[in-house]
């Protein structure tokens, strides 16, 4: 069986995440641990009994999302006493979950992609002043819809393809007043609902443009290694291994679409089988269904979970 391993970004986040693990594996522990004395606070508290109005704030979502999913793979490997790169073809993350792949297979350092997600998360929120920015899920749309919205909704302002996230679901950025005019007229080019989302900032859009600035300076300065198997990239939807490209892909991120139909579409080509949402939710696992339905998709985020899939190795 040929398996694809993707990590989930920010809205899959929940208080209590991986106490499970926690309690039940130590390599799970030492994991939280290791992020915590990275960002020199207990985040793992945070993760564990916090309040969801602190953990949502991106600063603590994003290297919160990167602990979860490390932890899972850690135990996964602990326990089945081998290397990711031994039962996984290619890894994925959604936005920030790209680098929780990265650190899964060696190519940034656990400490590193705690400290890179920590300034990821603040610059993203700084980059845009409160209540400039918006996001809105275009539901029922597919990529051609969304693109002539935009087209018609930007009148000079920021309107941007933030997530083509499956053929029924894309997500915009950009600007208050654009994103407001592109949910007034998306009905009537056959979007069944537009809805705004419960985010801080418009991502992935020209408007982060600040913040790649400051994550360029960041990873510029970042020891990046070959991954142990190949990465599907946001920005390419395309597998990727050279540590040079990767730095540049990173960049791009940030202000550039996240691709996940098409990268779920590239494993699918790619003779992929089953593809496992390591980490928190089940987001990954629904949009994999709605994409390729041909697919198997599991979720492994809790003890059970993840009994369940070492016994299916």
């Amino acid at each position: 069986m040929q398996r694809a391993f993707v990590f989930p970004g920010q809205g899959s986040q929940i208080v209590g995440m991986g106490h499970d693990l926690a309690n039940n594996f130590s390599v799970a522990r030492e994991v939280f641990e290791e992020i915590d004395d990275s960002l020199g606070e207990k985040l793992s508290k945070l993760i564990f009994y916090g309040s969801e109005e602190e953990l949502r704030l991106t600063r603590n979502t994003q290297p919160a999302m990167l602990a979860m999913s490390i932890a899972v793979v850690r135990i996964i490997e602990s326990e089945h006493k081998k290397n990711i790169n031994d039962f996984v073809e290619v890894v994925a993350g959604h936005s920030l979950g790209e680098y929780s792949a990265l650190a899964a297979t060696g190519a940034i350092n656990v400490q590193d992609a705690a400290n890179l997600l920590r300034l990821r998360g603040e610059a993203m929120q700084n980059a845009v002043p409160v209540g400039e920015g918006a996001m809105a899920a275009l539901i029922g749309a597919n990529i051609k819809t969304a693109e002539k919205i935009i087209e018609l909704s930007s009148k000079g302002e920021v309107c941007d393809i933030a997530n083509d996230n499956s053929s029924g679901q894309v997500v915009i950025s950009g600007s208050v007043n654009a994103i407001n005019r592109a949910i007034a007229i998306s009905t009537d080019l056959g979007v069944k609902k537009a809805v705004i989302l419960p985010v801080s900032a418009p991502f992935h859009c020209t408007m982060m443009s600040p913040a790649a600035e400051i994550m360029s300076e960041a990873l510029a300065k970042t020891v990046i290694s070959q991954p142990s198997v190949p990465i599907i990239a946001n920005v390419t939807a395309q597998k990727v291994i050279e540590p040079l490209e990767i730095r540049v892909l990173l960049e791009r991120q940030v202000t550039h679409m996240v691709r996940w139909r098409e990268t779920i579409m590239t494993m699918s080509g790619d003779g992929i089988d089953l593809v496992a949402e390591i980490g928190s939710g089940s987001i990954l696992r629904a949009l994999t269904r709605r994409i390729d339905s041909g697919l198997s998709a599991i979720s492994v985020g809790n003890v059970e979970q993840i009994e369940n899939f070492l016994k299916s190795l």
